[in-house]
C-alpha cells in the first residue's frame, strides 16, 4: 500500500476505531547448537547452560561474534536481544545478515545496527539494506527506541522474502522495503548467513566518532536468546550448478508458504502500527536526506506532511527530537552509516 493511500486508510480506520492490536509472532527457537557457531572473539562467546542464550563480550583484548551454520535463501531472522548499559558510546552491536565472505565485491546486507551513547544518551538503532555490492547507495534509517534496550529482552527480527525486507521491533513491522524493477540489483537476492556481533566502532558510532570505547566501563555484554531461523538452507555454489534444481524447488515451496503465512502478510493493522512508530520514533531517513540524494531513491514513497518533518540532511527536525524520549519498557519480548545525531 502506497504512502497517500496508507494516510487515507489511517483516517478511515481511527474514524472507525479499527486500528486493532497486533498478534505476537510465534515461531519456533532453537538451541545455539542447533543453528550458529562461533565467529570470532571464541573466548568472548558465552552459552548459558541450556544452550538457549548467548551472551557476546567486547573488552580491551576483542570483540565477538557468531555466525549461522548455514546459508539461507529468503527467511525470518529473529533473537531477542538485551543490549548493554552504562556508558557504551563507540560499542556496536550488529544483528544481521550477510554474504560478504562470499561474494566480496557484490555482497547483499540486510543490517540492524545498535549505536551505543555516552551516559544517560539513549541507544539509536539503524537499518539498512545492500543488494549486490551497493555500499555507495547506504539506504539508512534510524530510529530511538521507545524502551530502554538495556533492562530487559525485546526481539528484532528480519523477515526476507523474494518480494520485500521487513524489519521488526518486539513484533511490530518498523520498515518495509519492497521489491521493484527499479530497484534492480540493490534488492538483495543471493544467499545469506545471519550474523551477531559486538565490535569497537569508535571512529564512527557516536557523534561522528568524538566519543570513544571507554574500556573502563568494560566488558560490554550484549546477550541474545529466543533464537529464531526460518528459511530454506543452501549451498551457494551448489546452487550454480545445473545439479541444484531440486533443491531449489524445494526452497521456492518453502518461500512460497513463507509469503503465504502470517508473517509476510502486511495487514492493515501492520501497516498502521508500522507508520505510529516511524512517526514517533524515526529520527533519520535517506529517503529525506536530499543533500546525499537529490533524486529520492525507487523505493521511497515521499509524502510531503512527512518530509516536512526532516532536514534536507534527512535528520528530524531540533523541535520535534526533543520529544523523543523513550518509555518504560512495557513488556519483556522473551514469550517463546549517516551522519550521527
Amino acid at each position: 500500500m502506497g504512502a497517500r493511500r496508507l494516510l487515507a486508510a489511517v483516517a478511515v480506520a481511527v474514524a472507525l476505531g479499527a486500528v486493532a492490536a497486533l498478534q505476537p509472532i510465534n515461531v519456533t527457537t532453537v538451541a545455539f547448537e542447533e543453528g550458529y557457531t562461533p565467529l570470532f572473539g571464541f573466548d568472548n562467546v558465552l552459552r548459558s547452560g541450556d544452550g538457549r542464550t548467548v551472551s557476546l563480550l567486547l573488552d580491551r583484548s576483542t570483540g565477538s561474534g557468531f555466525i549461522t551454520s548455514s546459508m539461507y535463501q529468503h527467511g525470518f531472522f529473529s533473537a531477542s536481544i538485551k543490549l548493554p548499559s552504562d556508558y557504551t558510546a563507540g560499542v556496536v552491536v550488529a544483528f544481521y545478515t550477510s554474504n560478504g565472505d562470499v561474494f566480496e565485491k557484490r555482497h547483499d546486507e540486510l543490517d540492524f545496527e545498535f549505536l551505543g551513547n555516552i551516559r544517560g544518551k539513549p541507544w539509536r538503532v539503524q537499518t539498512n539494506v545492500y543488494g549486490n555490492g551497493s555500499v555507495s547507495r547506504g539506504r539508512e534509517e534510524r530510529y530511538v527506541l521507545p524502551f530502554d534496550p538495556t533492562t530487559e529482552f525485546h526481539r528484532y527480527s528480519i523477515l526476507w522474502t523474494r518480494a520485500a525486507v521487513v524489519f521488526f521491533v518486539d513484533d511490530v513491522p518498523v520498515r518495509e522495503v519492497r521489491r521493484s524493477a527499479a530497484m534492480a540489483g540493490d534488492f538483495p537476492s543471493k544467499p545469506m548467513s545471519l550474523y551477531a556481533t559486538v565490535w569497537d566502532a569508535s571512529t564512527w558510532a557516536t557523534s561522528g566518532g568524538r566519543y570513544r570505547v571507554n574500556y573502563r566501563y568494560g566488558p560490554f555484554v550484549a546477550s541474545f536468546t529466543d533464537l529464531a531461523l526460518l528459511g530454506c538452507r543452501v549451498d551457494p555454489i551448489q546452487m550454480l550448478s545445473s545439479s541444484s534444481s531440486g533443491r531449489s524447488a524445494e526452497c521456492a515451496a518453502a518461500e512460497d508458504a513463507l509469503l503465504a503465512s502470517d508473517l509476510a502478510v502486511m495487514t492493515l493493522e501492520k501497516q498502521l502500527a508500522m507508520r505510529r512508530f516511524r512517526e514517533q520514533n524515526m529520527v533519520y531517513s535517506y529517503c529525506y536526506d536530499t543533500r546525499r540524494y537529490p533524486v529520492p531513491f525507487p523505493e521511497c514513497d515521499v509524502v510531503d506532511s512527512e518530509r516536512r518533518r526532516f532536514k534536507d540532511s534527512g535528520h528530524l527536525r531540533l523541535a520535534l527530537r526533543r520529544h523523543r524520549r523513550p518509555r518504560p519498557a512495557a513488556r519483556s519480548a522473551r514469550p517463546t552509516r549517516a551522519a550521527d545525531m
